[in-house]
């Protein structure tokens, strides 16, 4: 039973890393959509959408609650009154259009380079929950350990090629010191592409100066090796902190995800049009004084979509309305030439159960299909963000993979069409052992790991188990299979040295 079990992890853990059969649909950093996008509105309203967007920012404004964006601004030609910007719509289209349409997302081992944009897609797990759902579902703070699991569950995915960044909130490590520890772990557990630290500009140079240790310093200077998050504090505010990240890494050529976060009917218009309208205009806001930073400096259009529970308060995912943003969110990103971010496994529900499956379902379905590039909390999510789950995490591995396979689209290859097969088999036959099915059955069909294909009397004999449990036996077995890529010695003990240089100049704080 032992060497059963070894051998059946060992091959579980090769198919998590893409070496297995039937991985080849979807072996990381090779998702693309291959499938037409769904474009929701006409030009015309389009049209309304970016007309309603430049009125907000030349008539109302913008608050840049920050010295160094306000002189940028002035100096630009922008209207500065205290803190608020006025930004003339022909100023701003100006700065939008020298932000590229596609960049190169690049990471130590360079085969898992990701391209962001155009009809490419790149995943990454949670972000940013300061709980954990343990493997028997308790719910407690987050660990350091427990950031390390879910970089090596991401390394080992093939339907994740972005490692994530604050995956969750190691609370056992000063905040202070966090982001040192969190990088740290993103280069030595995985070889994908990661983010930066967002929490200070003097945190978010840290990340650059591991960066220019791990890569060189003129490969950074010449390459994004980071996609970092960069919120808006709506309705109409950016703040100090997020504009000083901003222009650390914008500045540095790190691309940055310009995100503003709405909760409908709370900090935006209740009606979706308005909502909308006020997003746009935040995001390009901020796109634009990321191109006054450094002209050129990637962005990605994004957006963290919800709607407000009008009885509790509380947010709300995958409803019809922020569907329907999603899709807008796609079709102006196309119209500004710009990446798109948006969607994630995304719901409110405090465990895995049905709320959790159909909120994410329906929060990812419309972001692949609006034509996303971009998607941050692709695994692992649950209450509200609150909370990342290594069960869930698994779960929606296996749904990305089939969302991924679709969005791949079909091919029509003579042997596609199989007409010597059919010709051979006849009325009345069957297709199992012929040589046709033999050849394809490996790749031409996905069954989700965490899927129970027995029957029911099987499924009984073997303990009744639920999805939450066979996904938590998953990702256990998947971690005993975890194997570290390699780092170079030497640039692991100059990331080392780095770190413990920077603790001890770094006071010890909690914010």
């Amino acid at each position: 039973m032992g060497s059963q079990l070894k051998t059946r992890r060992k091959k579980r853990g090769a198919r998590r890393q893409g070496k297995g059969p039937g991985d080849t649909a979807c072996m990381t950093n090779r998702a693309r959509l291959n499938i037409p996008v769904y474009n929701l509105v006409g030009q015309e309203n389009l049209d309304a959408i970016h007309d309603r967007s430049m009125r907000i920012l030349e008539e109302i404004g913008i608050e840049f609650r920050d010295e160094a964006a306000l002189r940028s601004w002035r100096e630009a030609g922008a209207r500065v009154t205290d803190s608020r910007v006025r930004i003339p719509r022909d100023l701003l289209m100006e700065k939008i259009a020298l932000a590229p349409a596609e960049y190169d997302l690049h990471s130590r081992n360079s085969d898992r380079k990701v391209a962001i944009g155009g009809r490419n897609m790149a995943f990454a797990p949670v972000y940013g929950s300061p709980y954990v759902r343990s493997f028997e579902g308790k719910r407690r703070y987050a660990r350091l350990e427990d950031f390390e699991t879910f970089v090596k569950l991401a390394y080992m995915s093939p339907a994740l090629n972005v490692s994530g960044g604050t995956v969750c909130e190691p609370v056992d490590i000063p905040v202070s010191h966090r982001h040192l520890d969190m990088l740290f772990t993103h280069i030595k557990y995985s070889d994908k592409p990661f983010m930066g630290g967002v929490t200070s500009a003097d945190r978010a140079q840290d990340c650059l100066d591991m960066c220019r240790i791990l890569y060189g310093a003129d490969f950074v200077d010449t390459n994004t090796v980071m996609t970092s998050l960069i919120n808006c504090n709506s309705p109409l505010v950016w703040d100090e902190t997020m504009l000083s990240v901003l222009r650390v890494y914008a500045g540095a050529g790190q691309a940055c995800i310009i995100s503003p976060f709405i909760m409908q009917g709370a900090n935006t218009p209740i009606t979706t049009a308005g909502a909308f309208a006020q997003l746009n205009a935040e995001a390009l806001a901020g796109i634009a004084y990321a191109q006054l930073v450094r002209p050129g400096a990637p962005c990605v259009y994004g957006a963290t979509l919800s709607t407000v529970s009008m009885k509790t308060g509380a947010p709300m995912y995958g409803t019809s309305e922020t569907q329907l943003l999603m899709f807008l969110t796609g079709q102006m990103a196309r119209r500004y030439g710009l990446p798109m971010r948006t969607g994630g496994m995304r719901n409110g529900s405090k465990t895995v159960d049905t709320q959790s499956a159909y909120e994410s379902l329906q929060t990812m379905l419309p972001s692949i299909l609006s034509g996303g590039n971009f998607f941050l909390h692709s695994a692992g999510w649950l209450e509200s963000g609150l909370s990342a789950c290594f069960a869930k995490f698994i779960l929606d591995a296996d749904q990305l993979t089939v969302l991924q396979r679709l969005a791949g689209g079909l091919t029509f290859e003579e042997d596609d069409f199989a007409f010597d097969t059919l010709k051979e088999i006849g009325p009345s036959g069957h297709f199992l052992g012929c040589d046709h099915t033999l050849r394809h059955y490996a790749t031409a069909f996905f069954a989700p790991e965490t899927a129970d294909l027995t029957t029911y009397e099987e499924w009984e004999d073997g303990g009744a188990r639920s999805s939450f449990e066979r996904a938590s036996s998953i990702a256990r077995d998947t971690l005993e299979a975890y194997a570290a890529p390699a780092l170079e010695t030497g640039k692991e003990e100059a990331l080392k040295e780095f770190i413990q240089k920077r603790k001890s100049e770094i006071p010890v704080s909690a914010s």
